[in-house]
């Protein structure tokens, strides 16, 4: 084909280095146009077959392929193929030709293997394992040995050497590969960690006020976990991080079943008191505390029986008062609420004293999980508690208000 174009270029009158130009000139030209028709019969029709089979098919993983460019990028090695194969057609550029195709065949390769990876995490994730062991973290370090791989070939490739001695030259560098990798080899180990002790699995609710992050994990790669807040705002925290910083895992919460509502009422010491008679007969009326008082008065009556206690003053020997009532009040009222979980800590204890009164704590947990439905249940408790309080003769402590202080001046 060569001598062709030499004739035709002899016929217009051309010689020497002319005449050179010209043959290697229309050769060019012609190999471009044949590679051009590559790119365009694979890009423009294959492709769009291919495309239009795997949106019909009934399979998931062909369309992450081809939304993660699998196909589109190995189409990118048509046209290199063409060069490659008409590379003896200019013996003066063929080594040139050759080196320069296989160095944009490697590269487009290496993109494909990026894609089929991206792809391979796609369908992992399809699955509910990924969620305690995810793959992204793995497959990014392979594309870090492949590519390294794969750059040193495309450059022994453009210079003509052999790869093994440009391998043999980085051993001088591995104090600057450590240097220079020294994240990815953290990112490396922290991932391992992870993943073989599930410290942390997409999905879960973590807390790392140091990094400000207070919410569901998103994602989990070889250098970060993303942490989208409760607020919808992203945070960023380094892999290795999760293992030399401490933070706070909600899974097990999540798991559980429960969620825990640990809450405290703090009472006036002043308006404890023993309960009288008329108090016992007005209490008597609450039908959740008809089996406590059944129950209290027997044992209490035969106590200071067996002991012979003079009951003329409330100080000898033992009575009822309003805060033990009202914390059984509690008991009875979380007993029969259908939100408090009943096989989980249930706990209503008093706290010591403060500055700020008795504290009564509430330890239990609601059956309930959701973030919102979970708020509204407490909120909906302590509402009953703090408007029953009252009818107890007890008062909930609270510092002077300016109502306070308008109320003495009057």
């Amino acid at each position: 084909m060569l001598e062709i174009f030499e004739n035709l270029g002899t016929q217009l009158g051309l010689t020497g280095t002319y005449l050179e130009m010209f043959t290697v000139g229309v050769m060019v030209l012609i190999i471009m146009f044949v590679a051009y028709i590559a790119n365009f019969i694979v890009k423009r029709i294959l492709l769009k077959i291919v495309a239009l089979f795997v949106k019909t098919s009934r399979t998931k993983w062909d369309d992450i392929l081809l939304e993660n460019k699998f196909f589109s990028r190995l189409a990118h090695i048509a046209p290199a193929l063409v060069f490659y194969f008409s590379a003896p057609l200019l013996p003066d550029l063929t080594i040139f030709i050759e080196r320069l195709s296989t160095a944009y065949i490697l590269f487009s390769i290496l993109t494909v293997i990026f894609s089929f990876l991206d792809s391979l995490v796609g369908i992992y994730r399809s699955y509910e394992t990924s969620k305690q062991r995810p793959l992204k973290g793995y497959a990014q370090i392979i594309k870090i040995i492949v590519s390294m791989l794969l750059v040193i070939v495309i450059v022994s490739t453009l210079m003509g050497k052999n790869p093994m001695l440009l391998l043999g030259g980085l051993g001088a560098m591995t104090a600057v590969l450590l240097l220079i990798f020294k994240d990815t080899i953290l990112g490396l180990v922290a991932s391992v960690q992870i993943s073989t002790s599930k410290m942390v699995q997409v999905g879960d609710w973590i807390e790392m006020p140091k990094y400000g992050a207070d919410g569901d994990v998103l994602d989990i790669s070889l250098y970060t976990i993303k942490v989208q807040n409760w607020d919808k705002t992203i945070t960023t925290i380094p892999s290795y991080a999760m293992i030399s910083d401490s933070f706070k895992n909600w899974r097990g919460m999540s798991e559980s079943g429960g969620r825990r509502i640990k809450r405290s009422i703090f009472l006036d010491m002043t308006s404890i008191h023993f309960l009288s008679e008329d108090d016992i007969k007005e209490f008597d009326k609450f039908q959740m505390l008809q089996s406590y008082f059944k129950q209290k008065q027997n044992e209490i009556t035969e106590y200071n029986a067996e002991h012979h206690i003079d009951d003329s003053s409330m100080i000898n020997g033992r009575h009822l008062t309003n805060i033990g009532t009202f914390r059984a009040y509690i008991v009875a009222y979380l007993k029969q609420h259908p939100n408090i979980h009943d096989k989980m800590t249930f706990l209503i204890r008093q706290l010591a004293p403060t500055e700020q009164g008795l504290p009564i704590e509430m330890y239990v947990f609601s059956n309930d999980q959701d973030w919102i439905r979970y708020e509204a249940i407490q909120s909906d408790i302590m509402d009953h508690l703090l408007a029953v309080i009252p009818l107890f003769g007890l008062r909930v402590y609270q510092n002077p208000t300016g109502y306070d202080f308008r109320s003495i001046v009057k």
